[in-house]
């Protein structure tokens, strides 16, 4: 389908034309990959990496999700013009042409890859780029606009930073970064569902079939509960794999509790309100887990 040309304003403010082209990088995701990246690195470390190393793989793996994202603004713009949500994002509003836009994205994941390269190894810059292809190709440009399981296949492009930050210290991978990744990809599905229950007058709009606006709420909310119980079993799945202690399990569990609750919440009451409510919890949830991760590594068990 063709996609109309945007008209530009004929000036755009410096310091506005630089916060568009952050904001196609889509800095609060980034932010939550950084976050599952350094605990895990920490993990891998058995301690605190050395700092150059910390700086290095979290600088390479921001330009390659950062490239990813501004990739699929890019490829999305046409949908995102016609969501209430992504109607004010800089390629639809103007304030970054769309070939400005690409080629920005491809020289973010050019640099990536040279920087993690040169400074960390060449298997954490494979597998920094690696999800963005799978990102891109497999979820911005085939799933999202076909399949209501869009989210659950194309979310493990957002698991593979915990990868890179074990491949980073150790130059290789074994089953401990693996259950991480396992965790991330089990838990995006009622992460982004929850999001979609709230947003999906939006989906049907743009014509993508996000399971909440193309299933039943029974089944949204069963599928959601299904996935959290998946994510909180492989979170303990983790402490015999990685052999962490006591503290670890403990935090895991209580974490774990909170968010069956209100995936349970959610099931019971459909509400736009109890899903941004899963969604808000299930940053925190993330967020805390791998602080857990990160600290259980210095306390005994």
């Amino acid at each position: 389908m063709a996609i109309p040309a945007v008209a530009l304003p004929r000036r755009v403010p410096l310091l506005a034309r630089a916060g568009a082209y952050v904001a196609l990088t889509k800095p609060r995701i980034i932010e939550l990959l950084l976050i599952t990246t350094l605990p895990t690195m920490i993990l891998a470390q058995r301690g605190l990496p050395a700092v150059w190393l910390m700086v290095a793989t979290l600088v390479g793996g921001a330009f390659a999700a950062g490239g990813a994202n501004a990739i699929n603004m890019y490829v999305d713009r046409d949908i995102d013009k016609l969501m209430h949500r992504t109607r004010k994002r800089p390629l639809v509003t103007g304030a970054v042409a769309p070939r400005n836009a690409l080629v920005f994205a491809l020289v973010l994941e050019v640099v990536a890859f040279a920087e993690l390269w040169v400074l960390v190894n060449l298997l954490s810059a494979v597998l920094a780029v690696s999800a963005t292809l799978f990102y891109v190709f497999v979820y911005t440009l085939w799933l999202k606009r076909t399949s209501s399981q869009n989210i659950v296949i194309g979310g493990a492009a957002g698991a593979v930073p915990v990868l890179v930050g074990w491949a980073a210290v150790t130059d290789s991978l074994s089953w401990v970064p693996v259950v991480l990744f396992g965790v991330i990809f089990l838990w995006t599905p009622p992460h982004f569902w929850a999001l979609a229950v709230k947003y999906q007058d939006d989906y049907r709009a743009a014509d993508v079939p996000m399971l909440p606006a193309v299933a039943s709420f029974r089944r949204t909310s069963v599928e959601i509960l299904a996935y959290t119980v998946a994510t909180v079993a492989c979170s303990l799945v983790l402490a015999p794999v990685a052999h962490l202690g006591r503290f670890y399990v403990v935090a895991a569990s209580a974490l774990g509790l909170g968010f069956l609750g209100v995936a349970v919440r959610l099931r019971l009451r459909a509400t736009p309100k109890a899903a941004m409510q899963l969604f808000s919890y299930s940053i925190t949830y993330l967020t805390l887990l791998f602080v857990a991760v990160a600290v259980a590594v210095f306390v005994h068990p």
